[in-house]
Formats: C-alpha cells, structure tokens, sequence
C-alpha cells in the first residue's frame, strides 16, 4: 500500500512528541513521558486477526487452527477502503527494521494514523540510521488506521476491528482497534512465519547476558516477569520481548521495550521505573490529581504498559546480539500455587513445557478477560504463531541437543495456594533464585525429584527459605495440593497430546 500524499516521512521524537499532544489528546508526565490512551480497545483481540490465503503450499504451512481465513478479493476491497481513508486524515509514516542480526533482518514501513502510534513503533523497532533512511526499500508495509470502524457484514470481518497479514503482497492492514500492542505483534507474526523457513527459531521471551558472556533466554506469557527479570543491573539487557535464536547465537527481533506497569515501582523495577522519561509512551495509565503516574490504579485496565527505547536502559547490549544460551528459563504465573519456585527440566520436559505453554491469563491482558484464567499458550506465544507448534517445538529441540543450555521452569506466580488464599512469590526471592542460576551456583546445591511432575528441586538456594522451595510444604492442607496438583499435571499430559504432530 502506498502512503497517502499528505504523509510526514520519518518524523523527530521531538516532532511526534508535539503532535501526541497537540492533535492526539496525550499529555506529558514531569519527567517528559508521553501519556497515551488506547481507547476501546486495551488489549489484543485475537479473534479479529486473519491471514490472507495464499497458493497450495503456502496455506500447507499455515497452522489454520489458531488465525481466521481472509480471501485475496476480501483483502483488496479492504485495501481500498484504507486508501480512501487515508486520503482524510494526517497520517504518518515511519521506517524500520526489526532483526538485529543484518543476515536476519526485515525491512518495515508503517503508515499511521495517530501520532502515538507512530512514537510507538519508532521507539519499539529498530531505527534506521540517515544514510540507511536514503536507500530505505521496505520489505514489508503495515497499514494501522485505528480509527476506523468496519462493518462485519459488509467487510467479512468478526467485528468492527481487523489485524490483516497478506504473506503475498506483503502488506498488513490493522483497523477498529487503537491498542499500540497490535502494531509490534503483526511485525512478530510476520518473523514467526518467515524465520523458520531459515532454521532460525523465532521465540516469545526476553533476553540478556552476563558479564562472561553468557546469555540466557526467559520465556513467558505476559505478566510472568519476561521485562522485569530480564531487566537485571548485573547482566546486559538483549531485548524483553522477542528473539530469533540462529546459527550465530541470539538476537533481538525489536529495538525497545513494552513492559507491564500495573503497580510499577521505583524500589521493585527501578530499571523500568527510570526508562520512564521523555520518548517513553505511557499506554493507558491513570494519572492523579497533579498529573503524576498512578501505576497502582487499573480502573481502565490491567494491562498498562510503557514503551521505550532500548538506550533508556542503561546496561542494554547494542548491538542486540549475543552468543548462544548457557541458560533457559520458562515463567509461569502458577494461579493454582503448586508449581515450585524454581526447578530444572530435561530436554524431554522441556519440549512438553514449550508446547503447553503453561500460565495464568491476568486481567486485562485481552479484551474480555477480566479475573486470572488458568490457560495453556503453546510455545508461549500461541497468538502470534502462523505456523503449527510442533515446528517451532522441532527447531528448539535441535538448539537444546546442540548447543547444551540448562532448561529451568520458574513459577513466578502463588505458593501455598492457589489465587485467593496463598500469596505470590515475592520478587527478591525470584531474583535470589535466577542469580544463582546464571552464577551456576544452582546446579551444584542437591536436588530432589518431586513426585507428581517429575521435577528436579533445589533442595536450597542463598537468600531464600528453604520451605518455599518444595511448594507442597507451603500448603496448611497437603491433600489439597495433591488433588490440585495431579488434576494440573493430568491436563499437561492431555494438553500436549493437541500439539504434537504422528511422526
């Protein structure tokens, strides 16, 4: 799709700044933040995302089962809706790259309506450099008009939203939804597509390393701790989101972060708490009576998020690339408090750990969630995965066999019960227990086998009780965890079995 005539190429931070808050009803914070607000729409609608059809080995490759069908005539009358409308706002245009290693990396060029947006994706994705900008050919063009409201009936749409991935002509139109979450999950869609063709596997998690040089990935669904954990003082950050893992190691997918800030702190998240300055979005967040953040207030929802560049943090890696994993964590937000803290898995349960995708939905994280859900997410990504689970699931084992990392489950969610009667594990506690897994420290201390999920346990790990290490201790009614927890490892074994392809 080309850019409307009336288009600004490439605006300024500063440029787009001005504009969120004199044509785009944002406000400023004292330390500079841009406070914008998503409206409707505050989290993904995954019901209203389709892929466009394609010829016979294309759609073979497509996993139909997790995204709506859109015909090639249905898309092209929606394009030229989108022209039109195009042609009756201020819109803008911002070029990028997402991949942070050259040989892997897309070209993008986005056409917006708000200016938010536009700071948005300018600030999450990779920034050309000017030169670069001179010569810039987009790879892929994505068109978000949220603004505009469609009709099912006429547009064969779900709704009056629509997130649009047309692999032919390269192109995603976006529509009738205004939450900024859209715009970086289709430019992840497109990789979880394409970079597997290549042998790279294309990943869900957060990323840093170590002063040796050790790098370690984190996967989870949001509200696991991706961002937060991630965002250690003592390791370079890599990126808090998305991941390609190829023959020369790790690289980020993105150039910034989108990080939960419901109930955000200096003292809890002081990386975070501190990116929050002037070229950083604030989507969402109450403001009090002075204009000051209140992260603690969810009226409009759950789901606040800032976004930032990565140079708002300070120990960030550029370029964002490192080595291979020494270590890799999958987080899960337990609501059912029977998880332990932390535990070591074989190659084997750790390909059953990725294809379930364990966790708990919170609040807000999509439109019509409105209390914690017990939900599985394959490959903790399912939503964005335009292929079936068992390739992605393929491609990291073979990471797993050859380059050897220690595989680690961690449950950032309730010990001694389940939501409602235990309590979350305290953050310091998660922090104690991944420090001296990067240190090494947590492979020498003895192990135990914990009986209903087969997990190797840490039997103590500095500066965290030693009772909360074994979750069924945690419990006033052991009975009850047993129940609870064979009911959670029987739906593992059958929830599995949808996701693994007859070889």
């Amino acid at each position: 799709m080309q850019a409307p005539t009336n288009a600004i190429w490439n605006p300024s931070v500063e440029t787009l700044i001005q504009a969120c808050v004199e044509s785009d009803a944002c406000r400023l914070t004292e330390t500079g933040a841009v406070v914008a607000y998503s409206g409707t729409y505050t989290g993904r609608t995954p019901k209203d995302k389709f892929i466009v059809e394609g010829d016979a080995a294309f759609n073979d490759a497509v996993w139909w089962e997790n995204t709506n069908r859109m015909s090639a005539e249905t898309f092209d009358q929606l394009r030229a809706r989108f022209e039109g409308y195009g042609q009756s706002v201020q819109t803008y245009v911002i070029d990028a790259f997402a991949g942070a290693d050259p040989e892997n990396q897309l070209s993008v060029r986005l056409i917006l309506e708000r200016p938010y947006h536009a700071l948005f994706i300018k600030q999450l994705l990779i920034r050309p450099t000017a030169e670069q900008l001179e010569s810039f050919q987009p790879d892929w063009v994505i068109t978000d008009f949220g603004k505009l409201l469609l009709d099912p009936e006429k547009d064969h749409t779900k709704g009056e939203a629509v997130i649009a991935l047309n692999f032919d002509r390269r192109e995603v139109l976006i529509a009738g939804t205004q939450y900024a979450g859209e715009i970086k999950k289709s430019v992840f869609s497109i990789m979880n597509f394409l970079l597997p063709e290549k042998g790279v596997l294309s990943m869900h998690c957060s990323a840093n390393v170590g002063a040796d040089g050790k790098s370690a990935l984190f996967f989870g669904l949001s509200g696991t701790g991706k961002t937060t954990l991630s965002a250690d003082p003592e390791r370079g950050l890599i990126g808090d989101d998305e991941h390609g893992w190829g023959p020369n190691g790790i690289f980020n997918i993105e150039g910034g972060c989108y990080a939960k800030c419901i109930r955000l702190s200096a003292e809890g998240e002081p990386e975070i708490f501190n990116a929050i300055r002037r070229g950083a979005i604030l989507e969402n967040v109450v403001l009090d009576a002075n204009g000051v953040p209140d992260y603690a207030d969810g009226e409009l929802t759950e789901n606040t998020r800032v976004a930032y560049p990565l140079e708002h943090i300070a120990n960030a890696v550029h370029p964002s690339v490192a080595g291979h994993p020494a270590n890799v964590v999958f987080l899960t937000c337990d609501a059912l408090g029977v998880l332990p803290p932390i535990s070591r898995l074989t190659v084997e349960q750790a390909m059953d750990y990725f294809l379930n995708g364990y966790t708990s939905k919170l609040a807000g994280t999509e439109v019509g969630v409105t209390e914690p859900q017990v939900v599985f997410s394959t490959c903790f990504g399912q939503p964005f995965l335009p292929r079936h689970p068992q390739d992605y699931a393929d491609l990291l084992g073979k990471k797993l066999a050859e380059h050897k990392p220690t595989v680690w489950l961690v449950n950032t969610g309730w010990t001694g019960g389940p939501v409602g009667v235990g309590e979350r594990i305290k953050l310091k506690y998660t922090r104690a227990m991944l420090h001296s897994a990067m240190s090494g420290e947590l492979a020498n201390v003895p192990f135990e086998t914990e009986p209903v999920f087969g997990l190797a346990i840490p039997t103590q790990c500095e500066n965290v009780p030693s009772e909360l290490l074994s979750p069924r201790g945690t419990w006033s009614d052991p009975a009850e965890y047993d129940q609870r927890a064979q009911m959670l490892a029987a739906r593992f074994e059958e929830n599995v079995k949808e996701f693994k392809r007859a070889s």
